[in-house]
């Protein structure tokens, strides 16, 4: 080498000697490097780091060494302005060739494949020594980074979520929601056994839960803390949260689900009641029809209602609130139940009253146009109106005298339109 290719080399290499230096201090004093000496690890975590706590000391050893070999690169560059042909030859020897020594059994498995099998002693160049020591770093600072950013994303949130858990419980005790008498207090436990598991795992083997970035090149650094099982946790709690939430409503609106329970059902009996009179109505004015019977009252949603009431003294929101919603709908069931029984005990009534209005509207009809006084046509009105307004009334018979006198009011209204065209065909003929 030239004195001007030393002096290059040696610049070069007290650059990259400073970025290693500093990159070594950032690792030493790196909060992830702190925790992971601290902590009990377990499983991959401790696993990796073994083998990373074994590389950052080879890393110390290797910078020693290279620091040294640069020291004396460069006292013997310094020794006089223009080195001798036998300098130079030094410290070409120095800086390109393998002369650092450094030891070799100390390398850890996980690094041996930037090392080769295993020496006592091995000689390298300062650009091997360089590369060695940036593969060691990579793996070092992976492990430690992945573990402190697994440590900052999740104990904190599994903290805040426990905490929220233990709201939730006191708001569900608060109505009575308890393990082993509701789901929801069944749910919240297990949600509270999850999140303690959960925390002390991240503390113990963080790198359980880190998921590295795929790929190949810049873009496939890094990676993600793997929050699948926090999220459903919360999940979990966000729904239970929703079912005590409806339970405290419950509670809230109780008086007036209940008042609204007695006011459908006792619309129910009144429309039954209303459908047993019609019956006995139907029975005795219509003869010849099949009228359904009327049922009584539903006796099992008052008793269920007094349960409802009970829980509601004592305070049993969370057996309340599953047997409103039973209620509400059995009731409104009845009130429909009962409304379909009126209108079929009814229809009897409803079919005379449409005849009696059928026949009503075609005798107004025929007198407007002056046939009302029609022998014919006022003997099946008569008829007709004595089978409707007769009890018990002959729905059948009534229904073809009605349909008779129809046909005769339609039948003369057509008359008139036949004599006036057979007056004109008369007409006609006498013209010719």
């Amino acid at each position: 080498m030239s004195r001007e290719e030393v002096d290059r080399a040696l610049a070069r290499l007290g650059s990259e000697h400073e970025a290693i230096e500093s990159s070594l201090l950032t690792l030493q004093d790196h909060a992830g490097r702190r925790l992971l000496e601290g902590a009990q690890l377990t499983g991959l975590t401790k696993e990796r780091w073994t083998a990373a706590e074994q590389a950052v000391s080879l890393l110390w050893a290797h910078f020693e060494a290279y620091t040294v070999a640069l020291d004396t690169a460069r006292e013997l560059r310094g020794r006089r302005n223009r080195s001798s042909a036998g300098e130079l030859a030094e410290l070409t020897e120095l800086l390109r060739g393998s002369g650092v020594t450094v030891a070799g059994g100390r390398v850890p498995d996980a690094a041996r494949s930037l090392t080769g099998p295993a020496r006592l002693t091995e000689q390298l160049s300062l650009e091997e020594l360089v590369d060695r020591m940036n593969g060691w770093y990579a793996q070092v600072i992976e492990v430690v980074t992945a573990a402190d950013s697994v440590w900052t994303a999740l104990p904190a949130r599994i903290d805040l979520l426990s905490a929220e858990v233990g709201r939730v419980r006191s708001l569900a005790l608060s109505v009575g929601v308890r393990p082993g008498e509701h789901p929801a207090g069944d749910e919240l436990e297990r949600i509270t056994d999850d999140l303690g598991t959960l925390r002390a795992q991240v503390i113990a083997d963080p790198l359980e839960f880190w998921t590295p970035a795929t790929g190949s090149g810049p873009a496939a650094r890094g990676g993600l803390a793997d929050t699948s099982r926090y999220d459903r946790a919360a999940r979990a709690l966000e729904e239970t949260r929703r079912e005590v939430e409806a339970v405290m409503r419950v509670r809230d609106e109780a008086d007036e689900r209940l008042y609204r329970l007695r006011d459908v059902l006792s619309r129910a009996d009144a429309t039954l009641s209303e459908a047993r009179n019609a019956r006995g109505e139907v029975l005795a004015k219509i003869a010849a029809s099949e009228v359904p019977a009327v049922s009584g009252p539903a006796s099992r949603l008052r008793e269920q209602i007094s349960a409802a009431v009970d829980y509601r003294r004592t305070g049993q929101w969370h057996r309340l609130s599953p047997l409103l919603d039973v209620l509400e709908q059995g009731a409104d069931e009845e009130l429909v139940r009962a409304r379909e029984s009126l209108t079929a005990v009814t229809e009897p009534l409803a079919v005379r009253a449409e005849l009696r209005g059928r026949l009503d509207g075609y005798k107004a009809k025929a007198a407007r146009l002056g046939y009302a006084e029609d022998p014919e046509i006022l003997e099946r009105y008569d008829h007709a109106r004595r089978l409707l307004w007769s009890a018990p009334c002959d729905l059948r018979a009534a229904e073809q005298a009605v349909r008779r006198y129809q046909h005769a009011v339609t039948d003369a209204l057509a008359q008139p339109q036949e004599q006036g065209a057979a007056q004109r065909d008369t007409n006609q003929w006498g013209r010719t």
